[in-house]
């Protein structure tokens, strides 16, 4: 094609969740809903975590961060995706389109280093507890945490090094690395390979390294003889596990079905649940099963006066 004749695209046009008009309103209302519980869940945590003097470990300093992410990746997607359901018109900048899909996974694949860095966390604490400061040290923790940021930035800005010339339809409800990869009119060989391997790569080696701490720590707790002593180590990465499972639980369906029973309705169902279901429900799992943040909670609405002078 001459590069003369090429259009540049100065906006997408965001297909949304359904066109279906008898469903737009609730579904405004039930994910309106979502994401405001998100919104205070996962920045109670990050409060919490902050102001109370008993919870500056290296576990809840990561705890910290996973919501600092669910509440990042879920703002990438939610108020756009609220805004398409009562607009007329769904468009979305050029570069609004970039940012939100920089952002998008600059948050969730940061989501896979956190999730297996408190894996690891959890195996020092159970199977080392006596160099549990020492290896989990403060710029260790800051390291594990910076790294998958920077890695990041370098992913997302391939999709966008493309041309983008004719069809600016984007069957999504946000801008997304495969319908972005599907418009364009470049050869998207070498962006969709280092899209596709990094993905693959981060969820191998994610789930390497927790499938492998949670084998040790699982070896751990039946070597410890009483019983109480077992459920109080298990109780310690039980949220952990949830949040795991159910993450993890998600990608797999969504990628790793068979293609004859793949649709693009199943990937935008798959899609909502993890941009704005599991930031909902990461803080709900940690704060019901978390005695030590449900008495920092209780701690804080005492006095949340004195709780915000120690920050």
């Amino acid at each position: 094609m001459n590069e003369q004749n090429l259009t540049v695209l100065t906006e997408f046009i965001l297909m949304g969740l359904t066109d279906r008009p008898e469903l737009q309103a609730p579904f405004f209302g039930l994910f309106l809903i979502i994401y405001t519980v998100s919104v205070v869940g996962n920045l109670g945590v990050i409060i919490l975590t902050k102001v109370d003097p008993r919870l500056q470990t290296p576990m809840y300093f990561f705890l910290r961060h996973l919501a600092f992410i669910d509440l990042g990746y879920s703002t990438a997607v939610g108020p756009k995706m609220l805004v398409n359901f009562v607009a007329n018109q769904n468009t979305i900048p050029y570069n609004w389109c970039a940012t939100q899909l920089a952002f998008f996974l600059l948050f969730i694949i940061s989501e896979f280093f956190i999730l297996s860095a408190m894996a690891y966390d959890r195996y020092v604490a159970i199977c080392n507890p006596l160099l549990y400061m020492i290896v989990m040290s403060q710029r260790v923790c800051w390291v594990l945490v910076a790294v998958p940021y920077v890695y990041t930035l370098t992913v997302s800005s391939c999709v966008f090094s493309m041309s983008y010339c004719s069809s600016n339809v984007i069957n999504h409800f946000y801008c997304d690395t495969v319908p972005l990869l599907a418009l364009s009119c470049s050869d998207t060989y070498i962006p969709e390979t280092i899209v596709f391997t990094s993905a693959g790569t981060n969820l191998f080696f994610s789930m390497i390294i927790v499938l492998t701490s949670y084998l040790h720590i699982v070896l751990a707790i039946l070597r410890i003889s009483s019983s109480e002593g077992r459920r109080k180590a298990f109780s310690t990465c039980a949220s952990h596990m949830m949040a795991v499972t159910v993450f993890y639980g998600t990608l797999f369906f969504m990628y790793l079905q068979p293609r004859s029973n793949h649709s693009l309705g199943t990937d935008k169902m798959a899609s909502v649940f993890y941009t704005l279901v599991i930031p909902m429900l990461n803080p709900l799992i940690y704060s019901l099963r978390n005695k030590d943040v449900k008495d920092a909670l209780k701690r804080f609405l005492s006095n949340p006066c004195q709780s915000f002078k120690l920050m």
